[in-house]
């Protein structure tokens, strides 16, 4: 092999240029950049996608750039030109530039391998393989390559039939001795078994000479140079951290400032015009990745959560945005007043902070870095910048876009980041305070400011789905009361002697601040309590999650319990009921806690402390109280000890950390991996991956997993929900995806594709591939906010069944469905002897602990119209049920609409000015006719009165005589 850099040597020998994968002379020779191996280009691509991000010869690592666009090895192919070889076949010297030509002229190659395009005159015999047209023979090879997946799937070796013979079972060295000893001297045109087994194979390839074939191609495994590794950590990123605009540029999109569509000419989003209503229709195409339909779900929840934003499927109204994948990721800015209008989530898009980007360009805003004072900020470095896209970086007034008079914000999730458009490895925009240099350009979420413009622009006065959230820094402890229906109270303090040394909210680190409520159970007798409620508040959904820190400093026994006061009509003065009770032994720390309400009336939250049986020195602290609307996650991963993994922790799986294993709500297990220094390609990056693991429940559930959608999220601790810019990645397990052996599938069951592996307490388990990212957070970004908390982090992790995303949008989501977390088989909590509720209420239980997957429509909100099973309608018409019977709603512009039973006519305002016209013409044309008749008629008769009276007038005159 040549392995040569830029300079290669002088002189290179024949073995040099033949490629290792097809053992063929080199066509288009294409070479890899660490580790300088040379392969034909076809050979390498397809290789490239069998062995992931590795050099197919040797594992090295290969850039993202040339799995796509390989670098040519000019060296080698001018060597080819120059140099001569013998033929493999014949022994002909042939220039090796020319060698592949010769091979369509020479007989013994041809006899050996045969020609495609002769394929119709060769008469292959019953004998060699079993059937008599070229047809069945491909089909019985075919057949050979699927029993080689099923014995490669059971053995880990591949097994092949000879088409000589028809014995079966062999593999490879096996089949080559076999033929050597039974069929050395057979000439019979056959299928190579082993050939088309391979992922480049061309199954109507025929070799005259199998024994011959058999000594020359196949002397070595396929997988002796694509190792397919017993579990794999598959990389959706390839190693490399892309921003929108590296996404779009690598696609050649030459679209403004990156990533945003334009109409004919640039236009302000100053102006009532182009704003959008409250609630934005929206459609999920079919084009869209599944996994990236879940992640849009999502960031609507955060609009939700954060803004009075909100979104619906589009049901025919005027504007809509239409979701789909197109090329790249881009938007327009405003409601463009267009009907539909595209926003395009292409391949690599689907992360929320890069979908929250693209929705706040079509809700009207444009980049950070546009701004008409952006100078005082940031510096360009013109010439940093890429040729031709200069331009991407001027700067607009007033006129073009306002900024709210909201500051600048390094921290926008609408910012360039330092190396936008660059020409080089320097930054083209430099912050003009320092510390901010590797802040901007964050994809995590909405910051503080991009709330404040968003809900300045839209009026917002309130959040959707936000409904309260209390650190206690203020002496009014957020409206909460104290009952009198206990023995206790509730204390706000700032630090307790046995536990907490300071409050959750700064941890200590403000003078004059940082309190948290505590309940003393180490005085007092046992089943002594104290209880402490929320004020009043108003649900508009029908589920809540409810967020807190918890420090126990007291007794195991000592309990938390929480309950709702629910006030109806018929019980003014509110029904308590039971939802969790929360004991365990005493900690050092805060813990993080979940509690998923489903209530549909006006309620209270009651935290209800109780004291144990045991000794006691310290009590229950409750901290950082976040309610909203939203759903619950399902599982919480708490890692202590953070900052020593990040000093001592090497790069790759030896600096991995293992989750416990978790359970979705469907029932698969599945545990998740963070590579805390990142892998060996990416260090200093936090790295996550998803496998699934065998479980309890592999027998009963459908194989490969289909569409389950992981969500793992590292949280910002920041004490207010709505402040949170918490760091996200959503897997989703695609039924049909294979592994890179082509082979098996990679959501498989994890005892079929995955290797063994052994939880602390020893006991072993299966552990399928991890699929992930190697770029999910820099160290840098980790350091910028709250992630880290008394030396911990918490990976909030979620898994639910999104298989209702496969049907044509519109759609409606399933119904909520509360679901115990599968990590055990416990039925969700029931109060227990020591669990009473303040006396003198009445009193429900529930065993709502659990938490929740999916959307609902729950009671109280407005019913929604379902939507047909089969669309009648025509012309992108809409079809909902409508008192039992489908309605057709037609879509409608400016100036057209679709009319009739199933949106079958099209109506414009051209047409109703023509027919208004031309009624106007008729009218005119019959009035005027009306108009003439009438007066030939009066004229008519009025001359005949004047003769009739003429006559009579002579009649008497006559008489008179």
């Amino acid at each position: 092999m040549a392995e040569g850099a830029a300079a290669a040597p002088a002189c290179f020998s024949e073995d040099d240029f033949y490629c290792p994968v097809c053992q063929e002379v080199f066509k288009t020779p294409v070479r890899t950049a660490n580790c300088q191996h040379v392969f034909c280009r076809k050979c390498f691509l397809t290789a490239i996608r069998e062995s992931g991000t590795h050099c197919p010869l040797c594992r090295g690592s290969v850039t993202k750039k040339e799995r796509t666009y390989p670098k040519r090895a000019l060296d080698v192919e001018n060597s080819m030109k120059k140099a001569s070889g013998g033929c493999r076949c014949c022994e002909k010297q042939v220039r090796f530039s020319w060698m592949r030509q010769h091979y369509k002229t020479c007989k013994k190659y041809q006899d050996e391998y045969g020609v495609s395009s002769i394929m119709p005159k060769l008469q292959i015999s019953q004998d060699a393989t079993g059937n008599s047209s070229r047809n069945d023979a491909i089909s019985d090879t075919g057949e050979m390559a699927n029993n080689q997946i099923r014995q490669g799937e059971t053995s880990g070796h591949p097994t092949f039939k000879c088409p000589l013979c028809q014995e079966a079972n062999f593999t490879r060295q096996r089949l080559l001795d076999h033929c050597n000893n039974r069929h050395l001297y057979q000439i019979v045109p056959v299928i190579c078994p082993i050939c088309v087994s391979l992922p480049w194979a061309d199954t109507n390839q025929v070799t005259r000479n199998l024994v011959s074939h058999l000594n020359l191609r196949h002397r070595f495994d396929y997988g002796e140079f694509v190792p397919a590794p017993e579990t794999t950590e598959i990389d959706i990123d390839g190693g490399i951290d892309q921003d929108i605009f590296d996404i779009n540029e690598a696609l050649g999109l030459d679209l403004f400032e990156g990533d945003i569509k334009l109409p004919g000419e640039r236009n302000s989003i100053i102006g009532d015009n182009y704003r959008w209503p409250h609630v934005v229709p929206y459609v999920l195409e079919d084009s869209l990745e599944m996994n990236a339909k879940g992640v849009i779900l999502k960031a609507f929840e955060q609009y939700r959560l954060k803004t009075c934003i909100d979104f619906k499927p589009w049901e025919g109204e005027k504007n809509y945005i239409s979701v789909f994948k197109g090329s790249g990721c881009w938007s327009s800015v405003g409601n463009m007043q267009m009907g539909l209008q595209q926003l395009s989530i292409g391949a690599s898009c689907d992360r929320i902070g890069t979908i929250q980007h693209e929705f706040l360009h079509a809700l009207g805003f444009w980049h950070e870095q546009s701004r008409s004072d952006r100078d005082d900020y940031v510096s360009i470095i013109w010439d940093r910048i890429q040729s031709g896209k200069g331009h991407n970086f001027n700067k607009y007034d007033d006129k073009k876009s306002d900024f709210l008079n909201v500051p600048y914000d390094y921290n926008s999730v609408m910012h360039y980041s330092k190396t936008a458009f660059r020409n080089g490895t320097e930054p083209t925009i430099i912050t003009n305070i320092p510390e901010f240099i590797d802040v901007i350009g964050q994809r995590m979420g909405f910051s503080e400011y991009d709330l404040q413009k968003l809900n300045r622009l839209y009026n917002c006065t309130s959040s959707l789905s936000f409904m309260d959230t209390c650190s206690f820094e203020l002496e009014n402890v957020c409206g909460m009361i104290q009952s009198s229906d206990d023995n206790s109270d509730w204390q706000r303090l700032s630090q307790v002697p046995a536990g907490p040394n300071t409050d959750h909210t700064n941890m200590g680190e403000c003078k004059d601040s940082g309190y948290f409520m505590h309940f003393d159970t180490s005085a007092g007798g046992e089943g002594s309590t104290a209880v402490l409620e929320s004020r009043i508040l108003y649900p508009k959904r029908g589920f809540q999650c409810l967020q807190f820190y918890l420090y126990n400093s007291g007794n195991e026994s000592d309990q938390l319990n929480v309950w709702v006061r629910e006030y109806t009509s018929a019980n003014p003065n509110g029904t308590l009921r039971f939802i969790k009770e929360i004991k365990g032994s005493p900690e050092t720390y805060w813990q993080l806690h979940h509690v998923s309400l489903n209530v549909t009336s006006k309620f209270r939250v009651v935290f209800q402390g109780v004291k144990g049986s045991g000794l006691s020195n310290g009590g229950l602290s409750i901290d950082d109280i976040n309610l909203s609307e939203t759903q619950c996650p399902h599982h919480v991963w708490h890692i202590r000890n953070f900052t020593q993994l990040l000093n001592t922790s090497p790069a790759g799986k030896g600096g991995a950390v293992y989750s416990p294993p978790f359970y979705s709500s469907e029932g698969y297990a599945f545990q998740v991996s963070l590579y805390v220094n990142g892998t060996i390609d990416s260090p200093f990056n936090l790295g996550i991956y998803l496998s699934l693991i065998s479980g309890a429940n592999d027998d009963q559930l459908k194989w490969p997993c289909p569409w389950q959608q992981g969500t793992m999220i590292l949280l910002d601790q920041h004490p207010d929900i709505r402040q949170q810019m918490s760091n996200q990645r959503s897997i989703t397990t695609d039924p049909l995806k294979l592994s890179g052996s082509s082979s098996n599938y990679i959501w498989d069951r994890p005892d079929k594709v995955g290797s063994e592996a052994t939880f602390p307490n020893g006991t072993k388990y299966m552990r399928g591939p991890g699929v992930g990212t190697s770029a999910f957070l820099t160290h840098e970004r980790l350091r910028s906010r709250n992630f880290i908390k008394e030396d911990g982090v918490y990976i909030l992790l979620t898994m639910e069944d999104i298989s209702h995303l496969l049907s044509t949008q519109p759609s409606i989501l399933p119904p909520l469905v509360t679901t115990t977390s599968a990590s055990t088989t416990k039925p969700g909590p029931r109060p227990t002897a020591t669990t009473k509720p303040p006396s003198g209420t009445k009193t429900t239980t529930t065993a709502s602990t659990t938490s929740t997957t999916g959307s609902t429509t729950q009671p109280g909100e407005p019913e929604v119209p379902a939507f047909c099973s089969d669309n009648p309608c025509e012309n992108d018409g809409v079809c909902v049920m409508v008192n039992r019977a489908p309605t057709c709603r037609c879509p409608a512009g400016d100036n057209w609409w679709y009319m009739g039973e199933k949106c079958e006519r099209k109506g414009s305002t051209q047409e109703n000015t023509v027919i208004a016209v031309s009624s106007t013409i008729t009218v005119f044309v019959v009035m005027l006719i009306v108009t003439i008749t009438t007066a030939v008629c009066l004229k008519k008769k009025y001359k005949q009165r004047k003769e009739n009276k003429e006559s009579v007038t002579l009649e008497e005159t006559k008489t008179s005589f």
